[in-house]
């Protein structure tokens, strides 16, 4: 070539070239040229930029081909929380899921329907057109950057189409393993002496989890989007966005579609239950969704899933094997759980050697006996459970089981609280199943997040290092070299993991307590209405039951944890320690936005949007995602969404400057 801009020119040619044909290939199943072709086009383009790395462009098609370079996965927060959803297995239940929603809302809703596809959930961000960031789900608030691997995945687009796209989103979809391309897959792990995959699933999550992204960018993995995040969306729907990004690159499924009754909802429920064989590729499910971002946002959420969404679960797959025996497993709490030790058997692409029993309510139930042969299915394909008896292959020798009545750790008798179905060990203070659950329980990511193992903590406790959450802050490196495989650094990192964990807000203090029924949502609202950890542990009955969403039983468990004279001596010491014990956000007393729900959009001048954000939560108000009824203000930088302004106008929301929103603030 004779200049210098030839050679950008050339190389711009080609990766435009590349990248429409990646769409029309891999996208809309249009392809235009022959491999041979693609693979020619791609060959040049990889020979000029190794030339001229002045070039380098992360987005290049070139990089689909992946890296050799290895090395550990960055832990990325989500700005949007990727939350579970809530499972359904009746039509009865997908009823309940719209009455409950409508004592909330008492609107009609039209629904979204689409497949749940049984593979990766991932979130991607784009940015002015470009794919700059992959992350897994994870814990739903972090996950891995898996961005290298993911920029292999052809039929995920490195470059957007068009110019309609909003300037920064994020998308969500499932990385799948199609069926076609599992079972070449395992063809060839076979020939070549490795192990096949159990599943797709397991392939596709353990593939995008590879360190060598050139190993990922050789099996067939494919992704399907269902969700768009952003402050300037096209439409204010769901499925109108989802179509929309259609044109912007991204792969949708063609089996999505409108419900406008709860009817209509189990109508296509039963369609794909009987016709899920004849798909390309594994789902295990449908998901339901309202359409109406307003909607949504009015509904809100649990801690773990949106009250918006709910996922129709089709009926597990099931197995029968043979019982050989039982173990009593005691849990954090002393609640006893009965496991079934079973003959080994295939199920969902595992094997099972072991089941939940549940509690001695269900073995009567289904009068399990040893030696029986027993049903067994994956609850929400996960954990194995006994389901039921064949009693035609019944030993008629065989007798009832009995339930045992004292813990099978410390010998304590045990106990069966009116109106519950499980039996505990009382002995919460010595048996060392509990203690050591408890310490667990306190270090896991979504309570305090100190990096320890299971296997960790239990030789901190059998060597007598520590008894109570309240020692991991008195743990010096002296005492973590004295356990197996711990070195100089390993034991620093676990140090500086302690030291980090004092900075976990206090919502997630209190659910790390362990509190008998308070869960991550229980523990949130606790905090926001108690502000600090004195006025929870001071709280009269009366107080507690007078808080949304805190019953009498969740009362008592309160009370009764905080009359423990050692409880109150544990909080003592965590305090001493440095741990937060009171709300961070302190809200403006008589702030100018009490009450008020403010939406904002846009780009910002003299601040980013989080700014913006926070002050609106520090002067009283409400941050909120779209435009509805209910909303007071829009905020607007540069570049409003055209569907904001629109919608604005049509319901009369004052709109707000940036200068003008600060200047509202600075009058306080």
């Amino acid at each position: 070539m004779n200049s210098e801009n030839e050679v950008k020119d050339q190389i711009k040619r080609l990766r435009e070239a590349l990248n429409h044909h990646n769409y029309k290939y891999y996208i809309l199943s249009q392809p235009e040229i022959s491999d041979f072709e693609y693979d020619m086009m791609m060959k040049e383009l990889i020979t000029l930029e190794k030339a001229h790395p002045e070039y380098f462009d992360v987005n290049s098609p070139s990089f689909r081909v992946g890296s050799d370079i290895t090395g550990e996965f960055r832990q990325v927060f989500h700005r949007y929380p990727m939350l579970s959803l809530s499972n359904s297995y009746s039509p009865e239940e997908i009823k309940d899921f719209e009455a409950r929603n409508k004592r909330i809302v008492n609107e009609e809703y039209e629904y979204v329907c689409e497949l749940k596809y049984d593979g990766l959930s991932i979130s991607i961000t784009y940015e002015n057109g470009q794919l700059i960031r992959a992350v897994t789900r994870g814990d739903g608030e972090k996950g891995d950057d898996v961005t290298a691997n993911v920029r292999t995945i052809r039929s995920i687009p490195l470059t957007l189409h068009g110019k309609s796209y909003p300037e920064f989103f994020e998308i969500r979809g499932e990385i799948i393993l199609p069926l076609e391309g599992f079972k070449k897959m395992n063809e060839q792990r076979i020939a070549d002496g490795e192990p096949a995959f159990a599943n797709p699933r397991n392939a596709a999550a353990g593939t995008i989890k590879l360190q060598n992204s050139s190993i990922v960018a050789k099996r067939p993995l494919d992704c399907f989007f269902y969700s768009i995040n952003g402050d300037d969306l096209p439409f204010e729907s769901h499925y109108e966005n989802l179509i929309k990004s259609a044109e912007w690159g991204f792969k949708i499924t063609p089996y999505i579609k409108k419900c406008k009754t709860i009817e209509e909802v189990s109508d296509f429920i039963r369609k794909w239950e009987t016709s899920r064989k004849e798909l390309p590729f594994e789902i295990d499910g449908i998901v339901i969704k309202i359409n109406d971002y307003s909607q949504q946002q009015r509904l809100g959420m649990t801690a773990k899933s949106p009250r918006w969404a709910t996922a129709f679960k089709f009926k597990a797959e099931q197995a029968l094997t043979k019982l050989l025996s039982v173990d009593f497993q005691v849990g954090r709490t002393g609640a006893i759980t009965p496991v079934a030790n079973l003959q080994p058997v295939l199920l969902a692409g595992t094997n099972v050697k072991r089941a939940s029993l549940h509690n001695a309510g269900q073995i009567e139930l289904h009068d399990i006996r040893i030696n029986d042969y027993v049903y067994i299915e994956k609850g929400g394909e996960i954990i194995p459970k006994v389901v039921g008896v064949e009693l035609s292959r019944r030993d008629q020798s065989s007798q009832p089981m009995q339930f045992i009545t004292h813990c099978p750790e410390c010998g304590s008798e045990l106990i069966k609280p009116e109106g519950e179905a499980r039996h505990y060990c009382p002995n919460e203070i010595a048996c060392p199943p509990q203690i050591k659950g408890k310490l667990i329980h306190f270090v896991s990511r979504r309570a305090m997040d100190i990096g320890l193992a299971e296997a960790t903590i239990s030789q901190l406790y059998d060597k007598g290092l520590i008894k109570t959450v309240a020692d991991f802050y008195s743990l010096g490196k002296s005492d973590l070299l004295q356990l197996d495989r711990f070195a100089e650094k390993s034991a620093s990192n676990l140090i500086d993991s302690i030291e980090k964990s004092k900075a976990v807000p206090f919502p997630r203090v209190i659910y790390a307590l362990g509190i008998r029924y308070v869960g991550e949502t229980v523990a949130k609202t606790l905090a926001n209405h108690f502000k600090t950890i004195d006025q929870l542990r001071n709280a009269t009955f009366e107080e507690l039951t007078s808080v949304n969403e805190i019953g009498d039983r969740i009362a008592l468990s309160i009370k009764d944890y905080f009359s423990i004279q050692r409880n109150s001596e544990l909080i003592d010491k965590l305090q001493d320690a440095g741990l937060r014990m009171e709300s961070e956000k302190k809200v403006i007393t008589g702030g100018v936005f009490d009450g008020k729900t403010l939406v904002i959009s846009g780009t910002f001048k003299k601040y980013t949007r989080d700014n913006i954000r926070e002050f609106i939560e520090a002067n009283g108000g409400k941050n909120a995602g779209s435009v509805s009824s209910n909303t007071d203000y829009l905020v607007a930088g540069e570049n409003v969404g055209p569907a904001k302004l629109d919608k604005v106008k049509q319901l009369n929301v004052p709109v707000l400057t940036e200068d003008e929103f600060l200047s509202m603030i600075e009058k306080l």
